[in-house]
């Protein structure tokens, strides 16, 4: 049998380096890493083959010294802690010394260092762990590694390595993850004597830009939230511009890149009644806290963290997410352009920047009730074939939005309005509204018409909004339905004559079961027989819906849930049903005053830019859109 031996350095190093530098993405993390540490404002990557052939990474950094230079390739070797302590309160990228080493024992090389007040620099090589001695070279301030055919004398390694053109796809990668996480810095990547990749010095929203794309930036909703020791801050994506893979997902925990079971979850979450099921959210978010209360030193390549308060980090991000996403109301568009309204007659002006001024003499008005108080605001009106009987359900929701001040007078269930008012030539003064830009207007306008009553069309000062009226209107009576069912004031409507249905065993079963939690969703069943239901009340918002297919529908969802304890957790899913079935269907027309009303609750409705399964409920025409379609100045 053999007799235990101790390894060589070199065996070690290689072992090592089996988990360290898996491909030349990680040995190129390593020493951007590195690099960072170092201080350094400017990094210069060149790859060759993929950076199996070639890594070499120049910065400005503080560089090392002459008696340094062997040490920084020997294994657990390191300038960044010193203690166990030290190692509970990691701050920089690298820690563990094992980097350095473990690339020059599977590579050729080249370490090339100058100190800010050194004289010259100084050279040291290694191939595959075999050092020479330093010797004066030439260099600016800073480091220049070269890392020479990387597993070269290691074919067996070697043959796992991909194509050069994904190798360096992961390489690219690598740089996007630290340029993102470092926007102050200017970071640049040429690949087989090509430029690829230049990022300036800028701030987050320019480096997102530059990485992400134009459409995430300018649709992206900034963050910054704190408690306590935890700050979340950065930029998460707008709902509506889901991605199909994961692969716009950047997450840093004390600017480190990881990847966390926990992180995940929460941000799932956030964004589950906001996003379509087969869609997935972009972002690039940094979570900041103490060194002591995360763990680094999970994985010999970091990815990997583990929090001390696992649960506290996830509510706080649930929380803060959830929060910053609540406030994606329906015409909340940032690339929206104000115009300039004539007080005097309401005439829309040609749009200019939010910084132009008005024309000479002419202030700008307050707020909508101060313009509406003038009469410049009236919805102008369309003689399009309409059903005359508005929806029972608007007129109860939205009937205080319709009515005239001169109703508030008539006996209930009465109007001063004639049938046909929204068509006469003189159109009704319309209701204030809270203004959302100094012109005036409303985010998503004026409501015109009603096509192939699925969608309403509605005029803004630059162009057309298009709004899905089912969705739309399912994600208020969602959200209305939320609050309600936080502040235990979901109301019951008693029906005057019950409604019985039969029903199978599992639903008798599910309203014996769970009768309390859906006395709290605003149901009164009761089991009629051991084949009949008895619907005696219903949720006071959906009391115009089908009872019937409303009760199935809820049962259906608590049966699959399971026990209350689940149901509290899943109420939201169950609540969306219920929306869903309480919301107005399409081919329902609608009258003028009704879509305006619709388009006033979007506007101050959390989410509504999106509906309760994250499809869009608006999408906007600008009319640069609208002349690109007709080639118009072209």
């Amino acid at each position: 049998m053999p007799r235990i031996q101790v390894l060589s350095d070199t065996l070690v190093n290689q072992i090592a380096a089996g988990e360290v530098v898996e491909r030349p993405a990680n040995a190129l993390k390593e020493l951007l890493e590195n690099s960072i540490d170092a201080g350094a404002d400017n990094l210069n990557v060149e790859l060759m083959a993929g950076g199996t052939k070639l890594i070499k990474v120049i910065d400005d950094g503080i560089g090392i010294g002459r008696d340094d230079l062997g040490l920084a390739l020997h294994r657990h070797a390191t300038s960044k802690i010193r203690d166990f302590d030290d190692l509970q309160r990691v701050a920089t990228l690298g820690f563990r010394g094992e980097g350095l080493a473990s690339i020059a024992s599977v590579s050729r090389l080249v370490l090339t260092s100058r100190e800010r007040d050194g004289t010259h620099a100084w050279r040291v090589e290694a191939d595959h762990g075999r050092l020479t001695e330093p010797e004066p070279a030439a260099l600016a301030m800073g480091t220049m590694i070269e890392v020479h055919d990387l597993y070269y004398q290691l074919p067996a390694r070697r043959k796992f390595l991909k194509s050069d053109s994904t190798e360096y796809a992961h390489c690219a990668d690598m740089v996007q993850r630290l340029a993102l996480a470092n926007p102050a810095k200017q970071f640049t990547l040429t690949h087989n004597g090509r430029a690829q990749q230049r990022y300036l010095a800028g701030d987050l929203s320019k480096r997102a830009a530059a990485i992400l794309g134009d459409e995430f930036a300018a649709s992206a909703i900034a963050i910054d939230e704190a408690a306590g020791p935890l700050r979340i801050h950065g930029l998460t994506g707008s709902p509506t511009l889901g991605k199909a893979s994961r692969d716009a997902q950047y997450f840093f925990v004390n600017g480190r890149f990881v990847r966390d079971k926990v992180i995940q979850h929460a941000l799932r979450e956030a964004y589950r009644d906001v996003l379509h099921h087969d869609r997935h959210a972009a972002y690039c978010l940094f979570l900041d806290l103490e060194p002591e209360g995360v763990d680094v030193n999970v994985h010999p390549t970091k990815i990997e963290v583990r929090f001390r308060e696992s649960q506290a980090v996830y509510r706080f991000l649930l929380h803060s997410l959830k929060k910053a996403l609540a406030d994606t109301k329906a015409g909340a568009d940032p690339m929206a352009v104000p115009a300039h309204i004539d007080p005097d007659t309401g005439e829309v002006l040609a749009p200019a920047s939010p910084a132009a001024g008005l024309p000479i003499g002419q202030s700008r008005p307050q707020s909508y009730a101060d313009l509406a108080a003038r009469g410049a605001y009236s919805q102008q009106p369309m003689p399009l074939p309409m059903a005359n009987e508005p929806l029972a359900l608007y007129e109860r929701m939205f009937g205080d939005l319709r009515s005239s001040p001169a109703d508030a007078n008539l006996p209930a269930g009465q109007s001063g309005r004639e049938p046909q008012a929204v068509f006469a030539a003189a159109p009704p003064t319309p209701a204030p509204f809270p203004a959302r830009d100094d012109a005036g207007i409303p985010p998503l306008g004026f409501a015109l018409a009603q096509l192939h009553g699925v969608y309403v069309l509605s005029q803004t000062a630059d162009g057309l909004i298009v709004v899905d009226m089912h969705a739309a209107h399912e994600r208020v009576v969602y959200e209305k339905l939320k609050n309600a069912l936080d502040l235990e004031q979901l109301p019951t409507q008693p029906l005057l004559i019950p409604h019985v249905f039969p029903a199978d065993r599992l639903d008798v079963a599910t309203v014996e079961d769970h009768g309390d939690a859906l006395a709290q969703l605003g149901f009164d069943l009761s089991v009629q027989s051991p084949t009949h239901l008895a619907i005696r009340g219903v949720p006071l918002l959906l009391k115009d819906a089908d009872a019937v297919e409303l009760a199935k529908s809820v049962l259906a969802d608590i049966r699959d849930v399971g026990a209350s304890q689940v149901l509290t957790g899943r109420r939201n899913e169950i609540l969306a049903t219920m929306a869903c079935h309480g919301s107005v269907r399409a081919n329902r027309a609608l009258t003028i005053p009704e879509m305006n009303a619709l388009l006033r609750e979007m506007e101050i409705t959390e989410r509504s830019g999106q509906c309760n399964h994250g499809r869009p409920t608006w999408f906007r025409l600008t009319m640069n859109d609208l002349d690109k379609l007709f080639m118009r100045g072209q």
